[in-house]
């Protein structure tokens, strides 16, 4: 198994794993407010296709080095290769990364201290689970430089009700981590000095989980919501059938019958 337990200081993306199986990666690029640059996108996608083949991996932690979280693509790239071509490729490259992230079999949590924008509120969303920092700002300003945030709106909209993902969308304006939260963007805000604290108490309780039913959850959660209501049931079911033979499940029914812990939590 690849060791990611030192990483250089200096990349563009930090990668640790503990002996847990909790992964945590750095967007570590502060002085470009950690832009979803082209070598970044690389980077990040290395990574989780790295924690894809990882099969004692259980959760990963998204953070970011600096004031902002991420402040979207890398307009000065953009901006030096006007070709239509170049500019399919990058958006198709960002939305491989972004589905990876769906696609991983363990949850994904940001850890937002700062500032996220644009393709950096699209990193957000896209995140099973966030918490912010109560400093934090977010928004999906493209509209203001002449570009409709349509990536960003994929992951916005499927976190929040239409009408506000669309006022953001149109209007470029920010919100805070308080409305993020309000809205269903983040999970928690705290401050700054409790970030790692309530971090942690997500990734414990977790880790508390047996990793069979939360793989399948995971899996399950994104697949039926694109369905229609018959299918999403039916699909649900044999999720939860299938789920019911592991011996994770048959002894946490047992462990509640007996009136006792499930061994798996010993």
């Amino acid at each position: 198994m690849t060791d990611f337990t030192a990483p250089d200081p200096t990349d563009l993306l930090l990668h640790q794993r503990d002996a847990r199986g909790v992964h945590r990666l750095t967007l570590n690029s502060p002085a470009s407010f950690n832009t979803l640059s082209e070598a970044m996108l690389d980077a990040l996608q290395k990574a989780f296709n790295a924690i894809a083949q990882d099969a004692q991996a259980r959760v990963v932690v998204l953070a970011a080095a600096g004031k902002a979280f991420c402040a979207g693509h890398n307009l000065k790239e953009m901006r030096a290769q006007p070709e239509l071509a170049y500019y399919q490729k990058l958006f198709a490259q960002c939305s491989r990364m972004m589905l990876s992230i769906q696609n991983l079999p363990v949850p994904v949590i940001a850890r937002v201290q700062g500032l996220a924008t644009a393709a950096g509120c699209q990193l957000v969303a896209q995140c099973d689970l966030a918490v912010s920092v109560d400093s934090a700002s977010f928004g999906v300003n493209g509209i203001d430089v002449g570009l409709f945030c349509a990536t960003p709106s994929v992951p916005l909209v499927r976190n929040m009700h239409a009408k506000q993902a669309m006022e953001m969308l149109l209007t470029g304006g920010f919100i805070s981590a308080e409305e993020a939260r309000s809205r269903g963007l983040v999970n928690r805000v705290c401050a700054a000095t409790e970030l790692d604290a309530q971090v942690d108490a997500l990734v414990n309780a977790i880790l508390g989980k047996p990793r069979e039913a939360v793989r399948l959850g995971k899996a399950l959660f994104y697949k039926q919501r694109e369905m229609g209501v018959e299918a999403a049931y039916q699909l649900a079911g044999q999720t939860m059938a299938c789920n019911m033979m592991d011996d994770v499940a048959q002894e946490g029914v047992q462990a509640f019958i007996d009136k006792r812990k499930p061994s798996w939590r010993a």
